[in-house]
């Protein structure tokens, strides 16, 4: 059975690769030279966006495509950057402008409660979709910690384990948002494809 990845990068496709190894699935994206079209994420929500990319990407490929959309919601911020979080600093946003905002924006705000939040879709060429999210609960700190990981990580504090998400190399997968979405999937996937 082939399932494609519906995403160029590079990180979220070894992550995804490594949670998600089974014998009986060959995982396929973008690095095995299949191009596909850009899908243009307008959604309000990350269910909407990771459908919608699921779904166009599905039809395309003539494949089960799995697509996620994902990133960090800050209590303070009124769940800001959500959707935004890959483009929170702008058009040609990197991760270093992205977290050098959000530091910006929490100066003076005690309240440092996020969440990293995933919604992964499975969706199959005829239409049907299977959406599954997974959370992970943190705070922001204002120093970055780790090498590990990328995006916000380095200021993603996790509490009960003491560390940042990027200063925990393997754990991570096991832990993040996009593992505990994958499992749910993982959990439901042989009914799926039934």
């Amino acid at each position: 059975m082939k399932i494609f990845l519906a995403t160029g990068n590079k990180h979220k496709i070894e992550e995804i690769k490594k949670i998600f190894s089974r014998e009986d699935i060959e995982i396929l994206s973008i690095k095995d030279g299949i191009e596909i079209p850009e899908v243009i994420e307008d959604g309000k929500t990350f269910e909407e966006n990771s459908k919608k990319k699921a779904l166009e990407i599905s039809k395309f490929t003539n494949m089960i495509t799995i697509a996620d959309d994902s990133g960090i919601c800050v209590e303070a911020l009124g769940g800001a950057p959500g959707v935004y979080s890959a483009r929170y600093s702008g058009e040609n946003a990197t991760d270093e402008s992205n977290n050098k905002k959000l530091i910006e924006n929490l100066k003076g705000i005690e309240n440092r409660n996020a969440k990293f939040v995933c919604v992964i879709t499975l969706a199959k060429p005829t239409g049907e979709t299977y959406s599954f999210t997974g959370e992970i609960s943190g705070e922001i700190i204002d120093e970055p910690r780790g090498k590990f990981g990328f995006g916000y990580d380095p200021y993603f504090y996790v509490k009960e384990y003491g560390k940042t998400t990027a200063e925990m190399e393997d754990f991570k997968n096991k832990i993040s948002h996009r593992a505990r979405a994958l499992a749910k999937l993982k959990e439901n996937l042989d009914n799926i494809l039934k």
